[in-house]
């Protein structure tokens, strides 16, 4: 059979693997590529409730942003400072900031494993996911048994370049560190990895 053919029943196969993929994990954050750092906690004044609406709320984040913002002026290598403020344009959806703030952290601090997710999953939002890839990577390339960003390398490559093969691979250097891993939604990784397989296996093989 011509190329062209070949590479529709490739197709054929990615689109199948990933209908079955997403049916087993339906209400799940399996599309989401997980942040692991937590959210800058953003205290309230003194003496004032907590923030009761999301104009408040917002208003809040600015004020955080706009103090963090401050301090890395005043002090560049404040390397707690930036990471903070990426937090923050993180969780404000601001994400090219959040990539900068990211960045300069780690040319302070480069063998923290946690933001260099977290930069990756910035990197995926920015529509840039074989920098993502590149920093999971060097997550785990400073923190060996870095879990996150092995389980969030898979969800890349399965999702963002058709690559089950690869995103098994990833999930399966996850599970020779925890066996017990799972993904957001709960359900263990080796189930994932045994669908993803399924799919494989039952799909068509291209005809030569």
């Amino acid at each position: 059979m011509s190329e062209k053919n070949n590479t529709v029943k490739k197709e054929t196969l990615i689109y199948a693997l990933l209908i079955g993929f997403v049916a087993g994990f339906v209400g799940g954050a399996i599309f989401a590529v997980y942040k692991l750092s937590p959210s800058t906690p953003i205290a309230a004044p003194a003496q004032a409730q907590a923030p009761d609406n999301a104009q408040q709320l917002e208003k809040q984040t600015a004020e955080a942003i706009a103090n963090f913002e401050a301090e890395v002026t005043i002090n560049p290598n404040n390397t707690e400072a930036w990471i903070q403020l990426g937090h923050l344009y993180y969780d404000s959806n601001k994400v090219q900031q959040a990539i900068k703030a990211y960045t300069r952290s780690l040319e302070l601090q480069p063998g923290n494993a946690d933001v260099w997710t977290d930069l990756g999953v910035m990197y995926r939002r920015n529509k840039q996911s074989e920098k993502a890839i590149e920093s999971f990577d060097k997550a785990f390339s400073v923190n060996p048994g870095h879990e996150p960003s092995r389980l969030n390398k898979g969800i890349v490559l399965l999702y963002d370049f058709n690559n089950p093969e690869g995103a098994i691979a990833a999930w399966e250097e996850l599970l020779s560190i925890n066996p017990q891993a799972k993904l957001n939604n709960g359900k263990p990784l080796t189930e994932a990895v045994e669908d993803i397989r399924k799919e494989m296996n039952t799909a068509i093989p291209a005809n030569k």
